[in-house]
Order: structure tokens, then sequence, then C-alpha cells
């Protein structure tokens, strides 16, 4: 038989080559822009873009500390209230749809569709297109879940009663008094210790009458014409005796 005639030449997948291909990643030159090796281009960039934004969160976490707020107290009420990025949820939770006996619409069903079509768009969309005008489904659904979230987070952020929640979660510097003193009777004996506490801590929908910074005269004012959620025409004694429990109140500054 001669050389190279009827002659076939075939692999054989146990014998192994004599040296490894290097890691190399693909050139991707022949597509500039469009797509790029997933290791270790894509991943060193997004590696890059992380480090950036958690160096950025460090900083505003050491710049602006979080807001201490009150000891809990069972005695007086609070209303909790999310962070802002779930305060679309807190709103939601606000109407009659998804709330009281249809809190689970609210709660489970509605965000539960919400993850479900988020979890379900990769076998939605398997076009190759990247054109948001190529994709109107799933930019529907972005645009429409972009528009929602900004509505109810900016409904729950103009309707929130935000001093009172400031005033349910202040911390409270105690001042000593002496309970045996005349203004201290005084306010025992009338309506205010009902909402303000045997301590004047405060209580309910009432705030502390310690460090007010009212004087005594703004302080009797508010006793005959009322202020928030006092009512007017609460205090039944006589203007003496209002003088000398004002001056009480207004006396109560830390030091």
């Amino acid at each position: 038989m001669h050389r190279g005639k009827g002659m076939k030449f075939v692999g054989d997948s146990r014998i192994k080559a004599n040296h490894r291909m290097p890691n190399v990643p693909k050139d991707y030159s022949e597509y500039p822009g469009k797509t790029e090796a997933f290791w270790p281009n894509f991943l060193l960039k997004e590696w890059m873009v992380g480090a950036v934004f958690l160096i950025g969160y460090l900083l505003l976490t050491v710049a602006h500390p979080s807001p201490l707020e009150g000891p809990a107290d069972p005695t007086r009420a609070y209303t909790p209230l999310p962070d802002w990025y779930f305060l679309f949820m807190y709103q939601l939770l606000k109407y009659s749809f998804a709330s009281g006996p249809y809190n689970v619409i609210g709660a489970i069903v509605i965000p539960g569709l919400a993850f479900g079509a988020l979890l379900l768009m990769p076998f939605l969309d398997k076009g190759p297109e990247r054109r948001p005008s190529k994709r109107p489904l799933p930019t529907a659904f972005m645009l429409l879940t972009l528009a929602a979230m900004f509505y109810l987070t900016w409904e729950s952020v103009v309707n929130h009663d935000w001093e009172a929640q400031k005033a349910m979660g202040a911390i409270v510097e105690t001042v000593e008094f002496d309970k045996e003193s005349e203004g201290y009777k005084l306010y025992a004996g009338s309506a205010c210790i009902t909402c303000h506490g045997e301590g004047l801590e405060g209580g309910a929908g009432a705030p502390t009458l310690m460090n007010t910074g009212l004087t005594a005269d703004e302080i009797k004012d508010i006793a005959h014409n009322g202020r928030g959620n006092m009512p007017p025409g609460l205090w039944t004694g006589s203007d003496e005796d209002l003088q000398k429990l004002a001056e009480f109140i207004e006396s109560l500054k830390a030091e």
C-alpha cells in the first residue's frame, strides 16, 4: 500500500494533547459595543461598579448616622413606619381593597403577581432585541411597575403626618419635679393627667409636657383654645389655678 493512499487517520480520546489551550476570552472585536466576555471583562466591570456604590454607601452612613428614637414604651401609641423603599407597600395596604379583610390581597396576592411576572420575564421575552421599542411587553411591565411604585411612594409621603411621627418617637429627657408641689397637685386634679400621664411623659395622641419650650402664656392659650389633637375648653378650673399650672409646666426644663 502506497503511503497516503487508502490510509485514514482517526483521533483517540484516550490520548491527551501535549499542551492545553490558554484560558483566553474569545475575540469579540467583530461585534463592537454589543457583547463581551463574561469572564473577566464583564465581571470586572460589575465588581468595580459595586465597589464604588459600597464605598459611597459607607460614606453616607458615617456622615449621616441613623436617627435614634426613644425607647419602646407600651404605654405610648406608636405607628411604625417602614423605610422609604417600602413606602409604596405601606400605602397600598391603606386602600380598602387591600386592607382589613382583604389584607391578604395587598400583602401577598398583588406583590406575588408582580414578582411572578418578573420571574417569568426571561421566558416571556426570548428575542435578541435590546431596544425598548422592539420589546413592548417587558417595556410596558417595567414602566407600569415604576409608575405604580412612584405614585404610591409619593402618596405615602404627602399624606403622612410627619410631625406626629416625629413626636411619637422623640427622645424625651425627663425632668425631676416635686409631686407635692402645688402645680403638680393642680395637674393631678385636672383632666390633663388622663392624656399626658402621671409623670407628664405623654401618652396616646398627647405629647410630653417636659421641655416643651412654651411660655406660661402659650400654655394657657392652648389650655383654652386647644391645639392639634387637643380640643378647646378642657380646662374647667379658675384662671388663677391655670396660671400656677402653666408656670409649673414652663419650669419643667432640662438644665
